[in-house]
């Protein structure tokens, strides 16, 4: 049986086998177990799928090569924004995690969109400016709920849904654009 589609195999300790569609190419992640025929079956079987996303990450790329790379002048301009409304932004929701936090910085980060030190320093990418304004709240109560829970254990997602709860449909819409997002910044 040939497969379809060319991928990247991990093979570790984990007990299912997942695919995962990214620009890069597709990765099949597998238990050590589990036979290569077993692996094609399931690739057979999630061919649909494969094919549907595997258009949506091309259909991303194709609109982040549009955008085009941000200029000087608009990254400046997207970080004195960011300056101005997350600092606001995090003023309103850490009454209602009931935390509170350090120093506030803002940069252009390659890969994250938020962190949270164990001080309580908060970071944030500027790009988040490019987001609409639920998604850019949606990172900084996910920043603010590190200062309960400097993980990402049920606790601490239960904690997010309580003081957003739309957060999984923004936390989406961030990964669906993101290409976009960060193309900026290259």
């Amino acid at each position: 049986m040939k497969n379809k589609f060319e991928y990247t195999l991990i093979r570790s300790r984990r007990s299912t086998i997942c695919v995962q569609i990214k620009p890069e190419g597709i990765v099949v992640r597998a238990p050590y177990l589990v036979t290569n025929a077993q692996i094609k079956a399931f690739l057979k079987e999630r061919e649909a799928w494969i094919e549907k996303h595997l258009m949506k990450v091309r259909e991303q790329q194709r609109k982040a090569e549009q955008a085009g790379i941000l200029s000087e002048e608009d990254h400046k301009r997207l970080r004195s924004e960011a300056l101005r409304v997350l600092p606001e932004r995090v003023r309103y929701y850490a009454p209602l995690v009931g935390v509170d936090y350090g120093r506030i910085s803002v940069r252009c980060q390659k890969t994250r969109w938020g962190s949270c030190t164990a001080q309580g320093n908060l970071n944030f990418n500027y790009l988040l400016m490019l987001a609409p304004p639920e998604v850019q709240d949606s990172v900084v109560v996910h920043e603010l709920c590190h200062r309960l829970y400097m993980n990402h254990s049920a606790d601490f997602y239960r904690e997010v849904l309580r003081v957003f709860p739309d957060y999984r449909r923004c936390r989406q819409w961030l990964l669906r654009h993101e290409e976009i997002l960060l193309r900026g910044q290259r």
